[in-house]
């Protein structure tokens, strides 16, 4: 359960840094449009802060954590920081207008997807062991 309340709070303070970056690279840059470095801050509060506490609160109650958990968790890590990653890259790029070969435009979104099925693809193996315990401790 520790684990879960560390991690909780270290997307706790990404989430800020995030926020904070946002704020103040595209006020420093004079920029007032789109850009993906919107979203970093919700991604890391959502599916990093709250997810995590959802987990302590689950692990508390219901003692899901198994074998593969711990796998299981990394692999959401991995996810989310990839994501994260590529968000910013990407917002960087688009605050400062850099123009972008059709290859590396395709490496960003590709390793961003890459993140997000990762996301994916770990949250339903967690929902898996979550359903697991919870028909456990009905029987």
């Amino acid at each position: 359960m520790k684990r879960y309340m560390n991690a909780a709070q270290l997307y706790a303070i990404l989430a800020m840094v995030g926020g904070v970056f946002y704020r103040e690279f595209t006020k420093f840059q004079g920029f007032t449009g789109k850009t993906v470095l919107s979203v970093v801050h919700t991604h890391y509060f959502l599916l990093g802060m709250v997810f995590f506490l959802m987990l302590l609160l689950l692990e508390k109650n219901l003692s899901f954590t198994g074998a593969k958990t711990g796998r299981t968790v990394l692999v959401y890590h991995i996810g989310l920081n990839l994501t994260s990653v590529m968000f910013v890259l990407r917002g960087i790029v688009q605050v400062l207008g850099t123009e972008l070969s059709s290859g590396m435009n395709a490496a960003i979104s590709g390793i961003a997807g890459i993140g997000h099925i990762l996301l994916g693809i770990s949250l339903v193996l967690l929902l898996i062991q979550v359903k697991r315990s919870v028909s456990a401790h009905q029987a």
